[in-house]
């Protein structure tokens, strides 16, 4: 009798294997392998977003500096002379990066100090005291015109408080040319010789002591500091390379110095304004 080819085989029956035994350290090192992971992935995925995050803020530094910065100053002096006052300081930094720029020198973006102004800092030293002056007369010649915009606005809507706003405009840089380092002023004298910057010192410590203020104090233990450290290496061979320059910088650089302080005598003689 043939073999019906439509007939299935008869269905083998087998046990199903047994699951295969795990000591009770096995799961718990199973466990803590599968929770490890998880840690270590997620302080990855932290440190990654992480410094992202900080990256961002790094590089935003300005304009976080920036709004912290004019909102203080907002909130003492109302927001549009805290913007304009932020605005002027831009305006005084940039013309440092401009020159920087100009000079083949890197630097870094303004970085603004409530009550304490705003900073550059150079990521490498200039080749000499000529380039130096350079880079610090930058600031006040941009920033003088800077507040002469100011005051020349203030004379066409007949605004006191632009006139106010120009008027420390012309201040700040006139400040600023005080001539002792790190100011912009020691800075420019220093291609002349570094004996002004014992003037600026004596005239740093004549407004702290007059108007009895903090930031007087700060800004003359800093510059009595700095004052001190350069004088020390002042005969050292490479410091006096770096203050050999030619006699026609140095009246460039004085010319241009006098002319500045002037300008800016006059501007806040034209800004200032009369409180009834």
């Amino acid at each position: 009798m043939s073999e019906d080819p439509w007939r299935l085989p008869p269905a083998t029956l087998e046990p199903p294997p047994e699951p295969e035994y795990q000591s009770p350290v096995h799961q718990e090192r199973s466990l803590l392998r599968r929770v490890g992971g998880s840690i270590v992935a997620a302080l990855l995925a932290v440190l990654k977003f992480g410094g992202l995050i900080l990256t961002g803020l790094f590089k935003f530094k300005f304009a976080l500096s920036f709004l912290i910065t004019a909102g203080v100053y907002a909130l003492f002096f109302g927001w549009e002379f805290g913007v304009g006052l932020v605005l002027l300081l831009l305006v005084h930094e940039m013309g440092h990066v401009i020159q920087l720029r100009r000079e083949g020198l890197s630097a870094s973006a303004p970085m603004f100090i409530p009550f304490m102004g705003a900073v550059v800092a150079m990521r490498e030293m200039p080749k000499d005291a000529w380039t130096e002056a350079k880079v610090g007369l930058a600031g006040p010649i941009l920033g003088s015109i800077g507040a002469l915009a100011v005051l020349v606005w203030a004379e066409q809507v007949d605004s006191n408080m632009l006139r106010a706003l120009a008027y420390v405009g012309f201040l700040l840089n006139l400040f600023n040319l005080v001539p002792v380092v790190p100011l912009d002023g020691g800075r420019a004298v220093a291609a002349l010789h570094p004996a002004f910057w014992f003037v600026g010192l004596f005239l740093v410590a004549l407004l702290a002591f007059h108007y009895q203020s903090p930031f007087f104090f700060i800004v003359l233990v800093f510059v009595a500091f700095e004052v001190y450290r350069r004088w020390e290496g002042r005969n050292h061979p490479a410091a006096r390379a770096y203050h050999d320059i030619s006699w026609a910088h140095r009246v460039i650089v004085f010319t241009v110095y006098i002319s500045l302080v002037l300008a800016l005598v006059v501007g806040m003689h034209y800004a200032f304004v009369t409180v009834n």
